[in-house]
Parts: structure tokens; C-alpha cells; sequence
């Protein structure tokens, strides 16, 4: 398969010399595996703990494991064999710290930040994978954002429709690199292994077809106030069972959750979090969407619109090493920005609107939010899928996804 440059790697090589340990986290199939043998392919050795036997021989007896695949060495899928990480962290200890000696991939971020905290001590780094950001895609991955020093806009071949087809597609390398792959039979197959071999390893899940029937209706939910309550009614499930679930999606990096902003500002504001996928294709596929017509005009594009927007920023972050900060702001009253930033010690506010006709009335949010929190806000921006850029008011700009 084509490689594709991904921002991620002047970040990789750095930890790499810089840590005894690197451990690799994201979704299956975003290419962990992949960066990992193009970068490191020539000093390390290649070892996978998919294969039972791999598993097996790591549990049964770790120090002979390790023994046998010395370093400097990749293993992969690493989750499988969590019993490994003290004993990795004795060969560390014995070589006195070397850098770059142990490069490990796993599909469950949030078990293994537990594991590392627990396991290394400061020995080893986690980096974050995610599927590829729209910037990978159109090969330019180490550009800045519109809001920083150096940044470049307005220099894309824009097709509306493409995008839209774009976002149908999803971000997964496999699809991005073979054009002539059918994308629903893809993404039916990538859910339908995800079930069978990820859930059932980290939950008891008796009814399959009911798991299924929850994810396509937290997929309805993408972009929304994450109400478990009222989910788990709608279902007829045990609210602790919807919450098991959530935290499985969220551990294996399927969907994120974005957080309200907390600020002492003298109003009521909203505490419920809310939930994107975070690959839009596997959004588009649990909505039953299979062309761009439909998803532009339905009644899930501009929840597809917004989960693309934020998910491209959260994507792009990760690529540089960053644990993103990222939040929402919505009062009582219905005032709401539908993402903030926080850049420097700075919130940036981001308004994401489906219409590619901007007008004023759009960055009426982010000009009420500058207020509320004065000398605290950066300028925000306006992002729609149209191709203009302009200014909305002093305080924003409307920008295209494109130039995002």
C-alpha cells in the first residue's frame, strides 16, 4: 500500500531520541503500524503480538519474551500483552535509559496512559494516532492553522461536492490511498471487526446486534448534548451499561468527548458534554449515508459538518505531539460557541456553520463570548464549506474548511 506523509513524524523521531520507550495509541487501521516500520525499519526489529503464540509466550513468561526480541525493537499491538510494561521497564532500568530502545502500538489510549502511569515513570512517552486529517490527505501535513504564523489559505482547488464525498470517505489510510475501494463495505467490515475482536475483549457483551443498534444511535447524537439518561431510555439499556459502552468507544479512540469550558463569568452555563465520532466516514456509515447529495442535504449534515471541522482540528493537534484542548461554551440561554481552542494560555472561538454564504449574524457568538470573558479571547473564525473568506465583525472571520 502507498505511504502517506503523516504530521506526526518529526514528533515521533523526536520522542524516539529522547525516551527509552515510545508507545504508539489510536483507532485500528490509522496506520500505527505503518509510520512505525517506515520510520524505524532500518534500527529495529518487527515484532507482533497479534499471533496467539505471541500473546501466550508474553504472558506465560515475560523476561524470556523480552530475551528473546531485544531491543532496539517495535511491538506491536501491545494491549494485548499489558503484563509486559514492568518488565519492559526493568530492561530499561538494566540498560541504563537508552533512548529509542522500545517502540509499542496499542488501539486503547486511555487503558494504556493507565498502564504507563502505573508501569514506566517517566520512562516512555504516549503519542496519539488518529485517522488521517484532511490536510494528510491533500499532502500538505505539516501546515500551520489560519490563526497562526505562516499560514497559507486560499490556495485550494475547491469542488463542493468533493468534499462532501470526502467526508463520506473518511480518513482511514486504506480507503485514502486506493481510490477504487467500495467506502460503505469498508466501513461495514472495519465495525463489524471492531465488534468482534476489540468490545468483546475489554466488555462481556452478550447481544451484539444490540451494541450495534446503541452506536447508531450515539451516531444520531454526533455533534449533540451526550444525555446518557435519556440514551439509555431510548434503548431500553441500564444507564451504567450505556456508560460501559461510552468508555469503551472512548478508550479505543472511536469517539471523543468534547467538554463544556468552565469560567467563572457570573452565568448559568451548561455542564452535559457532548460526542463526536472521530472518523467522520464511520459517522456517515453508522447514519446509513452513502452519498454526498444525502449528506449535504439531509438532516445529519450539519452534524456531520461540525464533526468533520472538529474533528480535523483535534486530528491535526494530536499530529503534533499535543494532547488537544478543546471545549465548548454554552449558556443557559442558549448562547453557545461551538468550539473554543485554548492556544498559549489564550481561547480561540471557532462557530461552524453549514451555510457557504456567511453573513454577520454568524459570528454573533463568538462576539458575545469576547465579551463575556474580555482580554482573554483571541479573534475567532467562522468555518463553513463554502470558498469565501471575509470579515463577519471586528472580532471574526469567516474562513472555508478548506483553508481550516
Amino acid at each position: 500500500m502507498a505511504y502517506m506523509d503523516r504530521s506526526l513524524e518529526p514528533v515521533l523521531r523526536k520522542a524516539a531520541g529522547e525516551f527509552p520507550a515510545v508507545i504508539l495509541a489510536g483507532p485500528r487501521e490509522s496506520g500505527k503500524t505503518t509510520l512505525f516500520r517506515h520510520l524505524f525499519r532500518e534500527t529495529h526489529r518487527y515484532v507482533s503480538l497479534e499471533p496467539p503464540e505471541m500473546r501466550a509466550a508474553a504472558a506465560n513468561d515475560p523476561r524470556s519474551f523480552l530475551e528473546s526480541n531485544q531491543p532496539p525493537v517495535m511491538l506491536d499491538d501491545v494491549q494485548h500483552a499489558p503484563g509486559l510494561m514492568p518488565y519492559i521497564k526493568e530492561r530499561i532500568d538494566k540498560c541504563g535509559g537508552r533512548t529509542g530502545q522500545y517502540l509499542l502500538t496499542g488501539y486503547r489510549d486511555l487503558l494504556l496512559s493507565e498502564k504507563i502511569t502505573e508501569s514506566f515513570g517517566g520512562r516512555a512517552t504516549l503519542l496519539r494516532l488518529m485517522p488521517l486529517s484532511y490536510r494528510e490527505i491533500t499532502n500538505t501535513p505539516q501546515a500551520n492553522f489560519p490563526w497562526e504564523k505562516g499560514a497559507r489559505t486560499g490556495r485550494h482547488n475547491f469542488i463542493f461536492r468533493d468534499l462532501w464525498a470526502s467526508f463520506l470517505k473518511g480518513g482511514y489510510p486504506e480507503i485514502a490511498v486506493n481510490p477504487k475501494l467500495d467506502v460503505a463495505r469498508w466501513h461495514a467490515s472495519y465495525v463489524q471487526t471492531y465488534l468482534d475482536r476489540d468490545l468483546r475483549s475489554l466488555r462481556r457483551i452478550g447481544d451484539l446486534t444490540q451494541f450495534h443498534m446503541f452506536l447508531r444511535a450515539l451516531a444520531a447524537r454526533s455533534a449533540q448534548l451526550l444525555n446518557i439518561t435519556d440514551l439509555a431510555r431510548d434503548l431500553g439499556l441500564a444507564v451504567n451499561t450505556v456508560k460501559a459502552w461510552i468508555y469503551v468507544l472512548e478508550a479505543t479512540c472511536q469517539i471523543f468527548i468534547l467538554r463544556p469550558l468552565s469560567r467563572d463569568v457570573g452565568k448559568r452555563l451548561v455542564k452535559t458534554p457532548k460526542v463526536y465520532f472521530a472518523d467522520v466516514g464511520t459517522l456517515c456509515y453508522l447514519a446509513g449515508l452513502k452519498d454526498a447529495e444525502h449528506a449535504m442535504s439531509g438532516p445529519m449534515g450539519a452534524a456531520i459538518f461540525e464533526t468533520a471541522v472538529v474533528g480535523e482540528i483535534m486530528r491535526r493537534l494530536s499530529g503534533r505531539g499535543e494532547r488537544p484542548r478543546l471545549y465548548f461554551w454554552r449558556t443557559a440561554v442558549g448562547v453557545e460557541v461551538d468550539l473554543i481552542v485554548e492556544t498559549g494560555g489564550r481561547l480561540l472561538p471557532i462557530e461552524i456553520r453549514m451555510s457557504a454564504t456567511p453573513d454577520r449574524s454568524m459570528a454573533r457568538n463568538i462576539v458575545s463570548f469576547r465579551k463575556d470573558l474580555y482580554g482573554q479571547v483571541e479573534k475567532g473564525f467562522v468555518i463553513h464549506p463554502g470558498d469565501v473568506t471575509a470579515p463577519l465583525a471586528p472580532d471574526a472571520v469567516a474562513l472555508p474548511f478548506a483553508d481550516l
